[in-house]
């Protein structure tokens, strides 16, 4: 409700993380486990009237990724485990008053989640030629699912304003997904029907924009997200023994991040900005998600080229917290890890306003 005319956005962002894992017991590193991503969005903005006004917009909230050598004697624990998600976000606002607006949407998500262990140590059990890079067990699949999300603007008056946003939960049914059992003998064949069911969690945030004078204003922010409704990883199929194909508690909580950052409008053409925030551990570390507290620094600029057209560039240095964590394998031995973490992300956007 901001907006006077209608606006469209275009956004890529390269994601890089630097994830190191040393295995204690087996004297193995593993390097850079996190792949590279490549993150696109775009936005579109258009007011109705004084009163209303429509959007729609194409993006990502949540993405995991990690990739490890397929020869580590862990493989049973971990290999190439990935979770990607596009969500198409169709929305609409009113604005009730000169301070207040409200707002909602409906969020279309697909996604697409694919896992694959190694034999590793347990090599042996399969007999003679198996070696610790043979596939153990593999689960992929692709869905559709959907959720909502809801917002509210207030503002005080032109230099102040504070926001809330509400982002459901998403449960994701891989319903008709491939399980891939090799010759783990977990399934009757090699490869048979297999479900998986995550929920994505939601997402709540309450943040506020102080304009201070002409040239400087700050801005913050708290976001939880709801990762206490992620308790399992958990494949089934008939065909399984038991009818579980793959069977991993997990033990996550909520989480916070708490942001805090500066905007310095330098002249007409160029908007300085920078920032920093401290964002919460939310699961025990796991090799497959090798979480835990991190900082981020961030900084970005704003082009204006013409009064139409702007650009934005954006970086941001994530810092995780080192530490280290165990895990029990397949035949009931419990593996100490060490792990660090980096991540750069990198971000250009196009801003066009409709005259």
């Amino acid at each position: 409700t901001l907006f006077d005319t209608a606006q469209f956005s275009g956004a890529v962002s390269i994601v890089d993380p630097e994830v190191n894992v040393y295995d204690v017991d087996n004297n193995e590193h593993s390097k850079d486990v996190a792949p590279l991503q490549v993150v696109p969005a775009a936005y579109y903005i258009s007011p109705i009237n004084d009163n209303w006004a429509w959007g729609i917009g194409m993006f990502t909230t949540y993405g995991v990724a990690t990739d490890y050598p397929d020869d580590i004697s862990v493989g049973d624990m971990a290999g190439d485990t990935s979770l990607l998600s596009v969500n198409i976000n169709p929305n609409v606002a009113y604005r009730i008053n000169e301070q207040f607006s409200v707002g909602g949407g409906i969020n279309l998500v697909y996604a697409h989640a694919e896992l694959t262990r190694h034999k590793g140590s347990l090599a042996p059990l399969f007999g003679p030629g198996s070696k610790k890079s043979d596939n153990l067990i593999g689960m992929e699949g692709d869905t559709f699912a959907w959720g909502w999300n809801i917002g509210a603007l207030y503002e005080l008056n032109e230099n102040n304003r504070f926001g809330f946003g509400y982002r459901s939960k998403v449960d994701l049914d891989f319903d008709d997904g491939e399980f891939s059992s090799y010759d783990s003998g977990i399934a009757n064949a090699a490869k048979v029907d297999g479900r998986l069911q995550i929920s994505l969690p939601s997402i709540i945030e309450l943040s506020a924009f102080h304009q201070l004078n002409e040239a400087w204003a700050i801005h913050y922010g708290w976001q939880q997200t709801d990762w206490s409704t992620f308790k399992e990883l958990k494949a089934t199929s008939k065909d399984c023994a038991g009818g579980v194909c793959l069977f991993k508690p997990e033990k996550y909580e909520d989480n916070n991040r708490y942001s805090f950052g500066g905007t310095y409008t330098l002249n007409n053409q160029w908007t300085l900005r920078a920032g920093i925030a401290y964002d919460e551990q939310a699961g025990e570390a796991t090799l497959s998600i090798p979480d835990s507290d991190r900082f981020w620094y961030s900084a970005g600029v704003t082009y204006a080229m013409t009064e139409n057209l702007t650009f934005d560039a954006g970086f941001a240095f994530i810092k995780s917290k080192s530490g280290s964590f165990t895990e029990t394998d397949a035949a009931d031995q419990e593996i100490t890890f060490d792990s660090e973490g980096t991540a750069y992300i990198s971000s250009v956007q196009m801003n066009y306003t409709f005259n």
